[in-house]
């Protein structure tokens, strides 16, 4: 089959949903009944998902979740946690996020909190936002290996700079003191501009 070229200037462009898109509408009996303006609101429409698809995509990737496929479509409310269904539906509609409030999940091991935890992040990703979940031993390694080797001002950076940091697994172990001197470096930056 030929290449139309009309497609491949989409491909050019890197207009991907676009020329899915056209793809599909060209092989349809029924778009050629379609006037112009309804083509072109198609392909506009198919290119806007496919952007925002790809963006959540990356958000999520970025955001490295521990249950990736946690969703709060999924909640069971049912199980013995005691959970809050009006709270956490609340909770879901990411809006302490947008105020820059902090969450904080506690109960018994085994529980689900991760889970609901990386819930709520996967939804504030669907929203638009960025997200970083890291569990708590492995923020101080990272951070103590950053001191070390100078990485510490990039990854401070990244820590204050998503919108919202999920800390997990905070286990029974004291801080040290340069462990909690990281972390309230890291909750005074964020305070007003992210939530934890």
């Amino acid at each position: 089959m030929l290449s139309h070229p009309t497609l491949d200037q989409l491909r050019a462009l890197k207009l991907d949903g676009m020329a899915q898109a056209f793809t599909e509408l060209e092989v349809q009996e029924e778009a050629r009944n379609l006037a112009h303006a309804e083509w072109l609101a198609l392909l506009l429409d198919r290119e806007v998902a496919y952007r925002s698809t790809r963006r959540f995509q990356a958000r999520l990737r970025a955001a490295r979740l521990r249950h990736s496929q946690a969703a709060i479509e999924d909640v069971d409310y049912r199980t013995p946690r005691r959970l809050d269904k009006a709270l956490f539906q609340q909770l879901a509609t990411c809006r302490w996020i947008a105020e820059h409030r902090g969450l904080l999940v506690t109960g018994p091991c085994g529980i689900g909190k991760s889970w609901l935890a990386c819930a709520l992040a996967q939804k504030a990703c669907r929203d638009g936002y960025t997200v970083h979940y890291t569990r708590v031993p492995r923020l101080f390694a990272d951070l103590d290996l950053a001191h070390g080797d100078g990485r510490f001002p990039r990854l401070f950076r990244m820590l204050v700079k998503v919108d919202l940091l999920v800390l997990d697994d905070w286990g029974p172990d004291r801080l040290s003191a340069s462990q909690r001197r990281d972390l309230m470096e890291i909750v005074e930056d964020r305070h007003g501009r992210g939530s934890i």
